[in-house]
């Protein structure tokens, strides 16, 4: 088995074909202003180049340069199917999926019979992956971590050169250079309520035509199959895209051409795919949608959903009182919650406030959990065991015991009991619990088989849109150390505080790869945010730090309970 090395690919940056064409630095001008401490400038764009087959290449370098080519999604992969026979060009579909391993460096190969002998006519060559994910032809990542192999058959040309003959769709691509070729975007759905959107993270070849592909997604497609039982679509099956593309003109409006079915939409209807659209296309820069029938415009509003808060600051418990810091040291009250949690005299754990901030589910340190209003503090669960509670934008309060995660159950204010069935089947332990902003999804860290896993779940709900049930379990990442903390970052994105051995942040991305860094000496507990850099970490000293960049920035002190806002 022999190992490829030495890539042969040319990655450009953007920047530097820029300044190819410079004679020197600007001389004048208005001077602009660089970023602020803490900020990240946005990464250079690449283009990727590929090189096709050279005379004379054995069956061994004729595979793994179509693997390398594979960085070059431009005209469809054209420069990977240089690699191939005429007549398989014609069959091979590189957009039925990708699969991603390890390192490009650490491919195996190895050539069967014939791909050395000089007069062979045939020859087939073994490729062996050290696979970390995939993704389908829908876009939809998926987390799966193993050996992979794949088996080439080449066949000669009519110039004796080696050119491959059969081998399974798709492509092949490093981590690394993945997320360099392929680009993240959020169909967005709704959920059953029609009031939120709910993010579905896909994956596309980076392309002029961006704005197609998604659409194209959206409408005629399905949501991934985990989220499906919690969403819904305005877009009715009978209605797709007319033509091939989407225009996007200078003014950021799309213009996208629906077929004669949509002229049956109701008003309603239509506000809500406008919505949906919108939503999913501004992503790619797209601020307004316009739906045509046969060339005539269609009149559609925009449907009411629930906004994104705005920072509310962070959330603390300290020596004297609760409240939110916004500037110094100093803390705002919280509503009529300040006032409430400030009569409690038992030590407190753990304080989650909706995003009204009319209601907060509070934890003491022995355990008892609680529903807190202006004037009033209703004890809602006092099994064992319990680890800390996540409010739900309906304000239901889901409370579970850490050695019986399939008894999950949610409360009302009123300490109405709602339990939720099919929670975490298989699971022997749970740690961590947060729902999401919109309601529609669940994460948890649970363990099972001896192994904690970060996974998310769809929440089903009734008429009075309290949780039934959980969907089917989809498992994001896995934990070496022992979870300190669980948050939502932004609307598609989970980070994770562990202590592995030391403690670390990791970043996953619901539906993508895992990003892994250093977090303050003694983290105990995080708190979400709408973005990465509103995260917060709470260490045993009583310090807040925030993440600025790839540094921690003290920014609070003697604080002992580092609140959360429900959702995130």
């Amino acid at each position: 088995m022999r190992r490829m090395r030495g890539i042969r690919l040319v990655a450009v940056a953007a920047v530097a074909l820029l300044l190819a064409g410079c004679a020197g630095l600007p001389t004048s001008g208005a001077p602009n202003p660089g970023l602020t401490i803490g900020e990240e400038g946005q990464e250079d764009p690449f283009v990727f180049y590929a090189q096709g087959p050279k005379p004379g290449d054995s069956p061994e370098k004729i595979v793994a340069g179509f693997l390398e080519a594979a960085i070059s999604p431009a005209s469809n992969w054209d420069t990977a199917h240089e690699f191939l026979t005429d007549d398989f060009r014609q069959k091979w579909k590189p957009g039925a999926g990708v699969t991603i391993d390890a390192s490009a460096t650490d491919r195996d190969f190895d050539p069967s019979v014939g791909a050395d002998d000089d007069s062979a006519k045939t020859a087939e060559v073994h490729a062996q992956f050290n696979q970390v994910a995939s993704v389908d032809a829908d876009g939809a990542y998926n987390a799966q971590a193993g050996p992979a192999k794949a088996t080439y058959q080449l066949r000669r040309d009519k110039d004796g050169e080696w050119r491959i003959a059969k081998s399974d769709d798709g492509i092949v691509l490093d981590a690394e250079t993945f997320v360099r070729v392929y680009q993240k975007y959020a169909l967005k759905y709704f959920d059953p309520s029609w009031a939120h959107l709910v993010p579905d993270v896909r994956w596309f070849p980076r392309r002029p035509a961006m704005a197609t592909s998604i659409a194209r997604a959206l409408i005629s497609g399905k949501p991934s199959g985990w989220l499906a039982p919690a969403v819904r679509t305005a877009f009715s099956d009978d209605v797709s895209l007319a033509g091939d593309a989407v225009q996007v003109d200078t003014s950021q409006v799309a213009s996208v051409a629906l077929t004669r079915a949509a002229l049956a939409a109701s008003s309603t209807d239509l506000s809500r795919m406008r919505t949906q659209l919108e939503a999913s296309l501004a992503g790619v820069g797209v601020t307004e949608v316009s739906f045509t029938v046969d060339g005539v415009p269609l009149d559609a509003g925009t449907a009411a959903v629930d906004g994104s808060i705005i920072d509310p600051g962070v959330l603390v418990l300290d020596e004297e009182t609760f409240g939110r810091a916004l500037t110094g040291d100093a803390l705002e009250p919280v509503g009529g919650l300040t006032a409430q949690i400030a009569k409690v005299a038992d030590p407190i754990r753990a304080v989650d406030v909706s995003l009204d901030a009319r209601l907060a589910a509070m934890q003491l340190r022995d355990g008892l959990v609680f529903a807190v209003t202006a004037g009033n503090t209703v004890e809602l669960d006092d099994a064992p065991g319990l680890i800390e509670p996540s409010l739900d934008p309906f304000g239901f309060t889901w409370t579970v015991q850490r050695d019986a995660p399939q008894g999950m159950r949610a409360w009302t204010e009123q300490r109405v009991r709602q339990p939720i069935a099919q929670a975490w089947p298989g699971a022997e332990s749970i740690s961590q619990l947060r729902v999401s902003a919109d309601g529609a999804r669940v994460a948890a860290v649970v363990t099972t088989a001896g192994q904690r896993r970060v996974v998310v779940a769809a929440v089903l709900r009734g008429e009075q849109s309290e949780p039934t049930e959980l969907g089917e379990v989809h498992e994001i990442g896995r934990l070496d150390g022992t979870a300190q903390g669980l948050a939502w970052v932004g609307d598609d994105a989970l980070a994770v505080l562990s202590s592995a051995p030391d403690p670390e942040l990791t970043t996953y991305v619901v539906g993508g790869p895992s990003s892994s860094s250093s977090a303050p000496d003694g983290a105990t507990a995080i708190a979400g945010a709408k973005s990465s850099t509103g995260l917060r970490v709470l260490s045993s000293d009583g310090a807040v730090y925030a993440q600025r960049g790839s540094s921690w920035q003290r920014s609070l002190r003697d604080v002992l309970v580092l609140g959360t806002r429900a959702g995130y």
